[in-house]
């Protein structure tokens, strides 16, 4: 199951905007927002319902950048083992495996680039 997706856009908050008005009939609004320092590539906001985000739009050069999307995984050992045979696939990584508290306490994420450079990731949002 896929848990969540993101793109990038050119000008964020023009976007965020745009998603703010566009999304809120479908009961979909802003959840979360997060900087630059912490995704380490540019600032994100997450749309989504029930305090869960799971549509990202973030800075990039649209649509030349690559996508994102991350995968449900059961449990954290579960996401250990996408990251290891994610890398010998021959992925590279893009995140080890383990917790990421600036999203919620107990999202425990694994990031790996797919050969075309696409943001593949396996996360649990279970406590441990």
């Amino acid at each position: 199951m896929i848990d969540h997706m993101g793109m990038p856009v050119s000008d964020l908050a023009r976007a965020t905007a745009f998603y703010l008005e566009a999304l809120r009939p479908l009961g979909i609004g802003m959840i979360l927002q997060v900087s630059t320092e912490q995704t380490g590539n540019g600032a994100a906001v997450g749309f989504g319902a029930q305090g869960k985000p799971f549509f990202w739009i973030g800075e990039g050069s649209a649509p030349d950048s690559h996508v994102h999307v991350a995968f449900s995984a059961d449990s954290r050992a579960d996401v250990d083992a996408f990251y290891q045979a994610a890398l010998a696939a021959g992925g590279k990584d893009n995140g080890a495996p383990g917790l990421r508290p600036h999203y919620h306490a107990n999202y425990y994420g694994a990031f790996v680039l797919d050969p075309d450079g696409n943001n593949i990731e396996a996360v649990c949002h279970a406590p441990a």
